[in-house]
């Protein structure tokens, strides 16, 4: 199993025309404007030059050569140039960026500017290596370094030319682009979650492609029909009366996600802990006391934890340096047969890796590519109360999990109304900017719902009640057009550039520019279940106020 978690934009594959603002020849980088809010990192080994290939410097340039590059000589303040994002912004570091530039496609990776010609490992068969490099040969891509994926194995020579044609036609889109806008502009945006899993993932060795949504079936089916129709039949669209994740058992993968602590079956645990520099994985038998003598019991507890822990790494798409601390083991044979179980349990793994030798104390660096936040980082926010020493789930986390609970419930119970209260938070992720979100939500329920802030209570904490509509009404709407109420007005949760007021538990947003006092009156323009527009008043209108 793999988990993909994608909010916001995305711009990890997004090619850009930047504009190089300052080059630092003590760091050996560069940051380029490509337009962002923060400029983007340039390091030196990062940058394509004259007469280099682009998958394989080396192999038209000594490493020796490569190493005594200086940015200085390279990049100059002022020049534009062509750039793709490998790795997205973190906390307050910008993206980094490269002028190495790839496109990668269902069968194959092009490389403009190249002329490399690769074959993936996977394909062991030397026939099927030799006719993949002859087909590639022969279709003459003049300046294009190409690697063959793993997918293309066995595929026609149709198939294979119409996908390298694909790729060189997007090259030739953005190189026309480029050429008329000006620095900083993005040039190419890289394909969506959808696309990039069917491009990805979704190979021959995929039993069923399950779809819980009928729009995004839809542009699946047209997908597949244009890169692989072979695979139509294995896709199927879910429509039980539970969620897709409650039928099979993702929620609660989900949270185990969240956890430290993961059991093994023996009995034993693992403990992840991820910080900013490093991420930890400790190994402990627990439960576990063995049948047989203590070294064997240590062995079996470590090798159950080598498979774990390779599966976690790829669940929660961990990166950077981690350190495996398994049990001492003093036989050197025990810590040979973990290292070879850890070599085989990573060759699964699709992202980059490297492994260091186990040390007497059973400690094990390694280090993983990734390119965009772990899972830990998308579903959670640094936990306000202890300041960065454990992690909360983020607000729109919380608001999903309310959005499940209350699928669950208008399914099993028969009311036309439901009322959520949660974390004013929360509540402003449910509802959504100008009602969009809740509005959605009574549309695909067919029930009234309204949503109120408690803010007293626990960012995590969140109710859902089913009753009468117009019971509901008749409590919980005492707000109408042209009304005065006093108001706390404080940061959105949605873009923390705005405000928002509350005033009772009912939100309040703005018909122009926000208030900057703390507390305000209003008077209310339109009045909706969850919230209203409302504006800022400096003198009585004569309405009636609410206590």
């Amino acid at each position: 199993m793999e988990l993909r978690v994608e909010r916001g934009e995305r711009i990890v594959g997004n090619i850009y025309k930047g504009l190089v603002q300052n080059v630092l020849p003590g760091m050996d980088a560069a940051f380029v404007d490509i337009g962002l809010e923060r400029n983007a990192f340039l390091y030196v080994a990062d940058v394509l030059t004259e007469g280099e290939e682009g998958p394989d410097p080396a192999a038209s340039m000594r490493r020796s050569e490569l190493r005594k590059r200086k940015i200085a000589e390279l990049l100059k303040a002022g020049q534009e140039v062509m750039v793709q994002v490998i790795k997205g912004p973190r906390g307050t570091k910008g993206a980094r960026v490269s002028t190495r530039i790839s496109l990668p496609g269902r069968y194959f990776v092009l490389m403009p500017d190249g002329s490399h010609v690769g074959i993936s490992r996977k394909i062991e068969d030397r026939e099927e290596r030799d006719r993949l490099r002859d087909l590639v040969a022969k279709m003459k891509v003049d300046n294009f370094g190409v690697i063959v994926r793993t997918e293309a194995e066995g595929k026609s020579d149709a198939e294979i030319t119409q996908d390298i044609q694909y790729l060189a036609d997007i090259w030739t889109e953005v190189k026309k682009k480029s050429e008329k806008v000006r620095a900083p502009a993005l040039v190419h945006e890289d394909a969506s979650l959808l696309y990039r899993a069917l491009r990805d993932m979704f190979s021959s060795d995929v039993s069923r492609l399950i779809i819980d949504d009928p729009d995004e079936y839809e542009k699946v089916h047209e997908v597949l029909k244009h890169i692989s129709p072979k695979l139509l039949s294995r896709v199927s669209l879910f429509d039980g009366e539970e969620s897709i994740f409650e039928h099979y058992n993702v929620e609660k993968e989900m949270e185990r996600l969240l956890r430290r602590k993961v059991w093994l079956k023996s009995g034993g645990f693992l403990v992840i802990d991820e910080m900013e520099a490093i991420t930890a994985i400790d190994v402990n038998t627990g439960k576990y006391t063995g049948k047989t003598s203590l070294a064997e019991t240590i062995l079996k507890t470590n090798l159950e934890a080598v498979d774990e822990a390779c599966r976690q790494l790829r669940l929660r798409d961990m990166g950077g340096i981690i350190v495996l601390d398994f049990i001492d083991m003093n036989r050197h044979a025990d810590r040979r047969q973990v290292m070879a179980a850890l070599q085989k349990a990573l060759k699964n793994d699709r992202a980059k890796y490297r492994i260091g030798k186990i040390s007497s104390l059973g400690l094990v660096e390694m280090t993983r590519k990734r390119t965009s936040e772990s899972v830990s980082q998308s579903l959670t926010i640094t936990c306000p109360n202890c300041f960065g020493r454990g992690r909360l789930p983020s607000p729109e986390t919380i608001s999903l999990w309310v959005e499940q609970e209350l699928a669950t419930k208008a399914r099993k119970e028969d009311h036309d109304a439901f009322l959520i209260e949660a974390h004013p938070q929360v509540a402003e992720h449910i509802i959504g900017d100008e009602g969009e979100n809740v509005e959605m939500l009574e549309h695909a329920m067919r029930r009234a719902i309204f949503v109120r802030a408690k803010h007293d209570w626990p960012l995590e904490e969140f109710k859902v009640h089913g009753g009468s509509l117009a019971e509901m009404k008749k409590s919980l709407m005492p707000y109408r057009r042209a009304q005065v109420l006093e108001c706390k007005v404080v940061p959105s949760a949605l873009d923390e550039e705005d405000r928002v007021g509350w005033a009772n538990g009912y939100l309040i947003q703005w018909e122009e520019d926000s208030p900057r006092e703390n507390q305000t009156k209003i008077a209310l323009g339109d009045v909706h279940r969850s919230f209203a527009f409302a504006a800022p008043v400096k003198a009585k209108t004569g309405a009636t106020e609410v206590p």
